[in-house]
């Protein structure tokens, strides 16, 4: 038997429909923020990704997938969406349309990593980028997105765990000092953190290995190394998050795990207990370099990003569900061979007039159909024999209150739209109601 590959899954039909209503609050809340969609492709040019030698980040130098293609072209599926959206942000020169362009995607992304509980080598991602603005109230609208989409999927406990890298000045100044902390304990350095010690000391502060470690909580902070520019950037960001009423957490290990971060980095984590320690549910921070470095103008940004997968569990596991169980307006049930293409009729009418119709295509008994009826959760149940058919007569009946009654075949959708319109709608708790 084939099967699909390690660390990837399919989306069922039953599943498939709470990530439509995440996919459709999502883009609710980025319409509420002035958020306009992209999308760009599932592969770019290797370099897109790959940009810097000394880039130590995990997804670049260990996770992501790269071929040839046939035209011997170097390709990286996307393990992330900022770089892309960056590429088609010059590419496209978005920058001559808006001064400041607000950018959401939503999409595959692909990264060779052990698969674990919500975190898959193939996964969904939504993320946000604001592009153009070095305004620390942009930083702060950002988070205030994130925590708005977490609410409005009914997780309310949110904690934002913030912190700043300064600018280039205050990285080069940090780096230094983080180098001559680090050198003493090289013999105690994980393998990776080895490697950083040269590329990028600061990547050091967000290994696992190592934290635990005293001479890694002694290290040196880089609030003590932030420029005065820096120091107000933040303390702006923060300020703003505080107008908002948004509790947040200065963490001053907290560097996110690209290396093209700057300034106001930050973590939305949700209090859900199944996550254990991993309770980061979004995260992002500012870049102002990115964009020149794939050859466009200097232009500022700052962008957050979400796996869909752990917002759908977050929700799931925290009793929150986003969906009702499926349903259906009616289920048409022919007895005979005219009555049944009688049905189909009817339920053509219907359907064009926007209700959700089924019936069998088996050929099973009275019995079994009731029973097909009662699974797909159907407000109503149609039922139709050759003698009501000569009548041009059908039976009709509400399984939310077990009336049932006899009307003209020509009357059945109108029947049904004036049922629907006394206020009540179909549902999966119709029976919980009329019990």
């Amino acid at each position: 038997m084939i099967t699909k590959p390690k660390g990837t899954y399919d989306i069922l039909p039953g599943e498939s429909r709470d990530w439509a209503k995440l996919e459709d609050v999502i883009r609710k809340i980025c319409k509420i923020y002035n958020y306009k969609e992209i999308r760009t492709p599932i592969f770019e040019s290797f370099n897109v990704f790959h940009r810097d030698q000394n880039d130590t980040s995990d997804m670049v130098t260990k996770e992501t997938y790269d071929f040839k293609d046939r035209g011997d072209r170097m390709i990286t599926l996307r393990p992330e969406g900022t770089a892309g959206v960056a590429r088609a942000y010059i590419e496209n020169k978005l920058y001559v349309e808006n001064p400041v362009s607000k950018l959401f995607y939503m999409g595959p992304m692909f990264r060779y990593e052990r698969p674990q509980k919500g975190r898959n080598r193939q996964f969904n991602q939504f993320g946000v980028e604001a592009l153009g603005s070095n305004s620390p109230l942009i930083d702060a609208e950002i988070i205030a997105l994130g925590a708005s989409l977490i609410r409005a999927l009914g997780l309310k406990d949110i904690k934002v765990k913030i912190n700043s890298l300064g600018d280039e000045e205050s990285r080069t100044n940090y780096r230094n000092v983080l180098i001559e902390h680090f050198s003493q304990y090289k013999d105690e350095l994980c393998g990776d953190c080895l490697n950083r010690l040269e590329k990028n000391p600061l990547r050091i502060l967000d290994c696992k290995v190592d934290r635990h470690k005293e001479f890694f909580k002694n290290a040196p902070k880089i609030k003590d190394y932030l420029t005065e520019e820096s120091k107000e950037h933040f303390k702006k960001v923060l300020e703003a998050l505080d107008a908002m009423q948004i509790q947040y957490e200065v963490d001053e290990n907290l560097v996110r795990g690209l290396d093209y971060y700057c300034h106001t980095v930050f973590e939305l984590e949700v209090n859900v207990p199944e996550f254990g320690a991993q309770n980061v549910i979004g995260a992002g921070g500012r870049y102002d370099k990115l964009i020149k470095d794939l050859d466009g103008p200097q232009t500022p940004g700052v962008g957050m990003a979400f796996g869909l997968e752990r917002l759908l569990l977050a929700s799931n596991l925290s009793g929150k569900p986003l969906t009702k169980p499926e349903s259906i307006h009616a289920y048409f049930i022919g007895l005979g061979a005219r009555a049944q293409a009688e049905c189909l009729k009817l339920m053509n009418i219907c359907r064009i007039g926007g209700l959700s119709c089924e019936m069998d295509y088996l050929g099973r008994g009275l019995k079994a159909q009731f029973k097909a009826a009662d699974k797909n959760n159907a407000r109503f149940t149609c039922i139709l024999g050759d003698n009501e058919l000569d009548d041009f007569k059908i039976n009709i009946k509400d399984n939310l209150t077990d009336i049932q009654e006899t009307i003209s075949i020509y009357d059945v959708y109108p029947y049904i739209i004036n049922k629907l319109n006394q206020g009540t709608s179909p549902c999966a708790s119709c029976k919980e109601k009329k019990e």
